[in-house]
Order: structure tokens, then C-alpha cells, then sequence
């Protein structure tokens, strides 16, 4: 079966205006659902219906670009999950699973993606249901969420050209021992390519290595022009989680090959990958479960699909999480989206003390202006992204 993503071509890079904009817009409208998703986390929600919510949005907002080519895929590169307290990530239930409703003071993870012709904006949030500026979230809630939205800045700062994963890596330890948490072990941010959200590369940033990940993980450097889903997980426990007993529900599909030999696994994984391609996916993108269940089956047993199950803090703590999706640059980095954290609904008796992680957070997010010429074009590539869907509405 061939693939959209195969080419012997050598792949284009975010130095080419059109994959440039492909991100951008990626990015804009990950945020513009992540605002909406955000407004629908409220006491007595269920959870399913924010995530059915999220991932037609995300349809409902790509169709709405590049309508002339036919032949461009567009739509969710990570399906919307919802993980509330001490689960990690990866929940995103289905009609015949319970329901789990929100309630208030409940730390609630968002996560979802957007994709354009297979250049993804990844992203995710935190919040505390019911949290004001004038009743902040106090405690362990705030210190996970604080800390986690302090790395997630500081690494931000970190990467660009030249610097390495070892400075994100030692910077995170330090924020997350201020606030007394720690970030969860193990947990990977990754360059990212076309049609490809994680594991694309080599090139991985650890927040807390595990003994095994200390001898495998590189030490590395960014370059200019690369992608990077960068994800950060905090809680006050111990740093440690484990698989949850709830069902696997998001997979992506694989490199390997496999003749299956039931008539219902090829059917549903012809479905798969002219749908959701390399993407991952949830189940419940299929009008009929029972039918995806069986075919998932076989699917599964051979490799052919990746499973994402459910993890959770192992001392059953909540876990904050926070993740952009960003670009390398000449000049710096561009964040395409993320950044919608307002401090003012958390308060901790916890504060960074370290003036070189204060300096760091201290600099401007913002890239450095680096000439006319290079101003002029990443100027061309935002206007083009906004004329451009202009022409197709």
C-alpha cells in the first residue's frame, strides 16, 4: 500500500514558505479548538462528549482550508483527550465506555492536535476547574501546574540552534525541585517531520531519564529548520506512573507489514490508513465500535497498529501537563501554538530561587528580529497562510 508520506525526494523542511504556512495554520487552529475545548471543561461535563466535541471541531476547521486540492489530508494528528487528576494522558473514551463527569477542583489535561498535509501543531493544556483569580487553585495543585508551566517556558527559551536536550533536561530538574514535584520519568518530547508526531528522529529531550535512558538517550543539539513536540509532565509524587486499567482506545499505525487474514481486520485497517494515515487515532472515530473492535484485533496482535494506553501516576497524585508544538528558526524559535496559561488562577507558597533559571525566563519568548530580508519572509508566510484561506471561504 502506498503511502502519502513516501517519497524518494528528499523531504522539505519549514525553510520552504508552503510547508511553513502548513504548520502555522496547523498551529492556529489547534489553538482556536484548544479556546473552545477549554470553555466546555466545566462541573457535570462528561468527558466523552468534550473529547466527540474537540475532534469535530478539528474536522469542522481544516475542512474549511485548502478546499481546491483534493487530494491534501487534513485534520487530527492527536485525537482530544481529556485526563483528569492523577491520570497521564491518552484517555479519550468511547460510547460504550462509563461515563466520567468533571468536577470542581479537578486538575484536567487537555491534549489534541491539528495537521495539515501531515505538518502537525501538537498541544496541550492544564487547568483546575472553578479556579479564579479571586479563588485560585492553592497546594499541590498549583505547584504541579506552576512548575510544569515554568518548564515547559523555560524549555521553550532552550530550544534553539546550538543548545542541547541536557540544557532542557537539568533546567527542568531544577524548576520542578522548587516547587517541591518532580517530572514524570521517562516521558519524551520529540522531533517531529511530516506525517510523523513523535520518533521521527533520534534527536528526543527527556524530562526525567530513566537508568535505561541515561545510556540510550543522545546527547544533542538543535538545528535550524527542525520541529519539535515538546510535552512537559509534573506532579508532587514521586515522579513514577504506571499503565491504568482503563482501556486503550488511541493507536497509530506502524511500519510493519502483515498479510491479515480476516476479512474485518483488512477492512478497518484499509479504513485506518486512508483516513488517519501515519496519524494517531481513537476508536471512536468509527460509527460502528463493536465492528472496529474486531478488526482492531488482529491489527494489534501483528504489530501493524501501536497502542496508546492510558497511564497514571503510580502514587495516584495529579499530574499537570503542558505542550507546544515549535519551530527552529535562524533567529530564535517560533512557538505555532500553546501559551493560553493565566497565572493569576494559581497560587503556590513555592517560588524559583535559581538566577539562572530567572534570567532564562526572564529573556523575551519572542524571536530576535534577524535582518529585513529574513523579517520580510516570515512575514510573506504568515500573510500567505491568511490570504490564502481567505480565497478558499
Amino acid at each position: 500500500m502506498a503511502d502519502l508520506y513516501d517519497s524518494d525526494e528528499e523531504e522539505l523542511t519549514i525553510e520552504n514558505d508552503a510547508v511553513l504556512t502548513k504548520y502555522k495554520t496547523a498551529g492556529e487552529i489547534s489553538n482556536l479548538v484548544m479556546k473552545a475545548v477549554i470553555n466546555e471543561v466545566i462541573p457535570g461535563a462528561s468527558v466523552i462528549d468534550i473529547c466527540s466535541f474537540g475532534d469535530k471541531m478539528i474536522l469542522d476547521e481544516t475542512a474549511k482550508h485548502y478546499k481546491k486540492d483534493k487530494q491534501l489530508k487534513k485534520g487530527i494528528a492527536f485525537p482530544t483527550c481529556i485526563c483528569v487528576n492523577e491520570i497521564v494522558c491518552h484517555f479519550s473514551p468511547l460510547r460504550s465506555d462509563p461515563i466520567v463527569t468533571i468536577k470542581e477542583g479537578d486538575l484536567v489535561k487537555i491534549e489534541l492536535g491539528v495537521h495539515i498535509d501531515g505538518y502537525a501543531g501538537v498541544v496541550a493544556h492544564s487547568l483546575v476547574v472553578g479556579a479564579t483569580a479571586e479563588n485560585p487553585a492553592t497546594g499541590g495543585l498549583a505547584d504541579a501546574v506552576l512548575a510544569a508551566h515554568h518548564c515547559s517556558e523555560a524549555a521553550l527559551r532552550l530550544i534553539k540552534a546550538g543548545n542541547t536536550n541536557k540544557q532542557i533536561t537539568e533546567t527542568i530538574q531544577k524548576i520542578t525541585e522548587a516547587y517541591n514535584s518532580s517530572p514524570l520519568e521517562g516521558m519524551l518530547s520529540y522531533e517531529i517531520k511530516r506525517y510523523q508526531t513523535e520518533g521521527a528522529t533520534d534527536k528526543q529531550i527527556v524530562l526525567n531519564p530513566s537508568e535505561a535512558q541515561k545510556k540510550e538517550i543522545k546527547n544533542m543539539e538543535f538545528a535550524v529548520h527542525e520541529v519539535y513536540a515538546m510535552d512537559v509532565f509534573v506532579t508532587t509524587g514521586s515522579g513514577k506512573m504506571k499503565e491504568s486499567n482503563v482501556s486503550t482506545t488511541v493507536h497509530k499505525r506502524s511500519d510493519e507489514m502483515y498479510s491479515l487474514k480476516m476479512k474485518a481486520s483488512r477492512a478497518f485497517f484499509s479504513d485506518v490508513c486512508n483516513r488517519f494515515t501515519m496519524m494517531p487515532f481513537t476508536l471512536r472515530a468509527f460509527e460502528d465500535e463493536k465492528k472496529a473492535k474486531m478488526g482492531l484485533k488482529e491489527c494489534v496482535t501483528h504489530e501493524l497498529l501501536h497502542p496508546y494506553p492510558v497511564q497514571q501516576d503510580s502514587d495516584g497524585k495529579p499530574v499537570a501537563q503542558f505542550k507546544y508544538t515549535v519551530l527552529v528558526v535562524p533567529n530564535g524559535n517560533i512557538r505555532i501554538n500553546g501559551g493560553l496559561f493565566d497565572p493569576s488562577l494559581f497560587k503556590s507558597e513555592h517560588k524559583i530561587e535559581d538566577k539562572e533559571v530567572l534570567a532564562l525566563l526572564a529573556q523575551s519568548a519572542n524571536r530576535k528580529a534577524g535582518g529585513k530580508k529574513k523579517k520580510k519572509k516570515a512575514k510573506s508566510a504568515a500573510e500567505e497562510a491568511k490570504s490564502e484561506a481567505a480565497a478558499e471561504n
